[in-house]
């Protein structure tokens, strides 16, 4: 407001109010306003008012604004209500021998208290009603921590006509962008080309860079194909100008054996394409009746990449390979077992005795389904080789410790497969298998 613009405060003699914009920064105390007298000596004093001495600033006020500024404890509505103003004011006191406190204030706030806001409401016409309504949903607008739908009262009047649409609303909107005429250009496009194309003048070379030949190699090199002149520059040692392979070719064999010519170094070489493994063609019931049977002819049990087992079928073959003397590899890997498939292969491990090599790479077993096979192993002396590697999720520090353990306390063991993510474990782990190869292979010499 100007400077000019003023109200009397209830209480004081005589005050004039001035807005004060603090540097364009807000005040860090909103709440407060600040009163000074208006003597000239330097020990002027300072008192703070609250905000509602801004609402007793006003002789007059309707009853839809006493009510509002009673209901509504934002101290910005008050201030927007009454009058606009910076958050921050100087109120200069004019006479001699005037003190403001704050039981004085207090006492003026006394007559509001008595209020009957039913009486109120009961005199207010529809529209401040509807007003009233507005001002007490009013919402936080730069609240960023609030949603976009929760930072200002819904002013939208008008009733839904449906749910959405996405699709029609999509091809209203198209529509719309294609009725809506272009904007036509400041510089109309004619398609006229401005300016000379370039054109790289010719070179001339020099009488003394000139080299001739004899007429014989002159002709023979004008009617050379591309592939003999790749092999002449081959033989000459220009490997710049072509492939390794045409290089290599033309220097190993004695004939001609490119046809692609010097052109072909900037293609790349073409290989044969890798086909995808085949499905694995495994029948599970037959193999796990075959298991059942103790099938001498049986000595590898490989369901590989086979997603569709089901669990209990599973289970079923590693409580037959308890019984088994034959099998000698069992290799699950890929093929979604989990912590329950883990604890039977723990079950297995504890009563086979002849299973040499165990791999259930691949697959979802977490820690506590390792740890179970983990603690198996110490219990299996003929186990050779194990394979743990790339499950769902990392196991922890702890099973990687424990692997460690395991390897120093199985000698039989003489391959692992795991990756190893912490430093400890990983020393020990090669540690424990370089003594285990070294057992293993004094043993073979005895």
């Amino acid at each position: 407001m100007g400077e000019g613009m003023g109200c009397v405060l209830p209480g004081f003699p005589c005050h004039t109010v001035r807005g004060q914009t603090q540097f364009g920064s807000w005040d860090p105390h909103p709440n407060w306003i600040e009163a000074e007298e208006g003597d000239t000596n330097s020990n002027s004093k300072q008192t703070h008012l609250p905000y509602p001495a801004r609402f007793l600033t006003s002789s007059v006020l309707p009853p839809a604004c006493l009510l509002m500024s009673i209901l509504c404890p934002c101290p910005s509505f008050h201030v927007q209500l009454l009058f606009p103003c910076p958050p921050r004011l100087s109120v200069p006191h004019s006479g001699e021998g005037v003190g403001v406190t704050m039981s004085s204030y207090q006492k003026e706030l006394e007559k509001y208290r008595d209020i009957d806001e039913d009486e109120i409401l009961r005199t207010l016409s529809p529209e401040e009603l509807e007003q009233l309504d507005c001002e007490l949903q009013e919402m936080d607008p730069e609240n960023m921590l609030l949603p976009a739908g929760l930072r200002q009262r819904d002013q939208t009047k008008k009733s839904p006509t449906g749910p959405l649409d996405r699709e029609a609303l999509l091809q209203y909107l198209e529509q719309q962008a294609l009725e809506v005429k272009e904007r036509d250009d400041l510089v109309p496009f004619t398609g006229e080309k401005k300016g000379k194309p370039y054109i790289q003048p010719k070179r001339e070379i020099p009488a003394q860079e000139q080299i001739t030949l004899e007429p014989e190699l002159e002709e023979a090199l004008a009617h050379a194909t591309d592939a003999e002149m790749c092999d002449i520059a081959a033989i000459l040692g220009m490997y710049t100008l072509m492939s390794n392979k045409q290089y290599y070719d033309a220097i190993c064999s004695g004939e001609i054996c490119n046809t692609e010519g010097i052109s072909s170094v900037v293609q790349p070489d073409k290989y044969k394409p890798v086909p995808d493994e085949p499905p694995n063609p495994t029948n599970i019931e037959e193999m796990l009746k075959r298991v059942r049977s103790n099938d001498k002819e049986l000595e590898e049990v490989n369901l590989n990449n086979i997603q569709d087992i089901p669990i209990t079928m599973l289970s079923e073959l590693c409580e037959a390979m308890k019984t088994n003397t034959y099998v000698r590899s069992f290799s699950l890997v890929a093929t979604r077992s989990g912590d329950p498939i883990a604890n039977a292969v723990a079950d297995m491990l504890r009563e086979n005795r002849s299973l040499q090599s165990l791999n259930i790479e691949s697959n979802f077993i977490s820690s506590t389904g390792l740890m179970a096979v983990l603690k198996a192993v110490r219990e299996n002396a003929t186990l050779t080789e194990l394979r743990v590697d790339n499950q769902r999720q990392w196991p922890g520090d702890a099973v990687e410790m424990e692997m460690a353990t395991v390897l120093e306390q199985c000698p039989s063991i003489v391959r692992f497969g795991y990756h190893f993510t912490q430093q400890g474990p990983r020393a020990r782990a090669a540690q424990a298998m370089t003594r285990n190869n070294e057992l293993r292979r004094q043993q073979k010499k005895r």
